[in-house]
């Protein structure tokens, strides 16, 4: 496996430092994740300005947190899903939302079940999910904004959990407690 470098301000291409800088600020550390990221200084803003473009959306925080688990499982991340658990533990999502993410099990509500099972649909059928998907998701309460703010959510992941993949993103000490193996 290729070796990538887990970057820090000193090491990181210069047009990665104030990146750097904003991941600080935002995490009160520099996520492996970004530190990976700072080699290619455009992915790490696009993946940053997503993700702030994600968490503005107009899903709540555990709808949120139900996209983002759905495509971090679907895609098998071994970083992204312990790194949610903890993100969603401080944005107080259910830890039975959580758990069922992450084991893949029932979700406490339809509408959330609802809302994993099109997340599902857009990241299988990469995008051409049929209208009797998009019309059941509507019908369980979501909107058509809704609909194209999950594939907002996948280009992020798709960014975060690709990078995991190839550069074998070692998980951060705070998350290493949340460590998850998809089940058999």
């Amino acid at each position: 496996m290729t070796d990538f470098t887990l970057h820090d301000k000193q090491s990181a291409p210069a047009e990665s430092t104030a990146l750097l800088d904003v991941s600080i600020n935002a995490f009160g550390m520099v996520p492996n994740l970004h530190a990976v990221m700072a080699e290619a200084p455009g992915l790490l803003e696009g993946y940053q300005r997503l993700h702030q473009l994600f968490l503005d959306s107009s899903f709540d925080d555990e709808e949120t947190m139900v996209v983002w688990q759905t495509i971090n499982v679907e895609h098998e991340c071994h970083y992204c899903v312990p790194a949610h658990t903890g993100i969603a533990k401080s944005m107080k999502v259910d830890d039975a939302i959580t758990d069922a993410l992450r084991d893949e099990t029932r979700l406490p509500t339809a509408k959330l079940e609802a809302l994993r099972d099109f997340t599902l649909s857009v990241v299988r059928d990469r995008g051409n999910v049929n209208d009797d998907t998009v019309q059941t998701f509507l019908n369980a309460g979501f909107t058509k904004r809704q609909v194209l703010e999950v594939v907002l959510a996948t280009a992020q992941k798709v960014m975060s959990n690709y990078t995991n993949h190839l550069a074998n993103t070692p998980i951060d000490k705070p998350f290493q407690k949340f460590e998850w193996h998809k089940a058999d």
